[in-house]
């Protein structure tokens, strides 16, 4: 029974990996004023191209890189679709939701010959587990946090160094400013476009990490619309976590749990009910997410001018 729970703490720190990426992003991004509903897409382009890229490279960091590049340039579409030319940042998001997930399979067609996934990549190939020193020998706590692949490390940095530039720093100021009160942060001489830009870009680096996590570290290959909804989880957690960066790891960590859970309650024999179909197994997750939306959505603070398009006076 111990050894059960260890895998499933394991599990959740390992799943809730991509969700921490992801709302780290949308954190940036929705701090700074813009909504970033195009979470989804940006993982499922970055898990597409992080894949490919190492499967033809034979080295996962440039498959990382590659998926924090391409995340990247879809955020910018996102950007001047809602910043420069003032789109509604829902619709805009959800556009590029869709058109990632009817692209995806155009390109990879010509290049694989399939449309629904990439060729697996090697077990050479991919991010292999790092083991930390002294805490991996601890019982119990190392077989939990102790060996994981590098990204799951750097996820966990990512949180630390995310709540210092937030609340610590100049930059992390003015993003929050241009977030609450544009108009007065641009009275004050600080470039809410650049601002805005900086948050949407850096949405999707991160994002794009998320989404390069899921195909060449926690998986072995890019698969059709392998991220599940994980974009949308993502945000939920930031809601959750009151867009701050500690909060909403925490969040990340619930919804990873739930994640791990339906996967080792798959054909489990139950006492009173018997095995429970998996496909009412595996919707856990979702249940959950919806279940913290409706119960707290109302009960945090967004920035005040978030999902606003900033006119600037002439």
């Amino acid at each position: 029974m111990v050894q059960v729970i260890i895998s499933l703490l394991a599990s959740t720190i390992r799943l809730s990996t991509p969700l921490v990426f992801a709302s780290l992003g949308g954190l940036y991004s929705e701090r700074s004023g813009v909504i970033n509903i195009a979470l989804e897409g940006i993982m499922l382009v970055s898990a597409f191209t992080a894949a490919t890229v190492n499967f033809m490279t034979g080295c996962p960091w440039y498959g990382l890189f590659s998926g924090m590049i391409a995340g990247t340039l879809v955020a910018l579409i996102h950007g001047v679709a809602t910043i420069h030319y003032k789109a509604n940042q829902v619709v805009s998001g959800t556009a590029i939701n869709i058109l990632a997930m009817g692209l995806v399979p155009v390109i990879c067609k010509p290049i694989f010959g399939v449309t629904g996934s990439t060729p697996s990549i090697a077990v050479a190939n991919r991010f292999s587990d790092w083991s930390i020193p002294l805490i991996n020998k601890i019982p119990i706590v190392g077989e939990i946090i102790g060996k994981h692949t590098p990204l799951v490390f750097l996820a966990v940095l990512l949180v630390i160094i995310t709540h210092f530039v937030i609340f610590k720093t100049v930059f992390g100021l003015r993003l929050r400013a241009t977030g609450e009160y544009p108009e007065a942060s641009d009275t004050a001489g600080i470039n809410v476009i650049k601002m805005r830009y900086a948050g949407v870009l850096i949405s999707g680096l991160l994002a794009g990490m998320g989404g390069a996590f899921l195909s060449i570290a926690h998986g072995s290959a890019y698969a059709r619309n392998m991220t599940a909804g994980r974009g949308f989880i993502a945000l939920t957690a930031l809601i959750f976590g009151g867009w701050k960066p500690i909060p909403t790891a925490l969040a990340c960590l619930l919804f990873g749990f739930a994640d791990a859970l339906q996967i080792r309650l798959q054909g489990v024999h139950f006492a009173i009910v018997g095995e429970i179909p998996g496909q009412f197994i595996q919707i856990l997750p979702y249940v959950v997410t919806m279940v913290v939306l409706a119960g707290f959505i109302g009960k945090t603070i967004s920035p005040k001018s978030l999902g606003i398009p900033f006119e600037k006076e002439r």
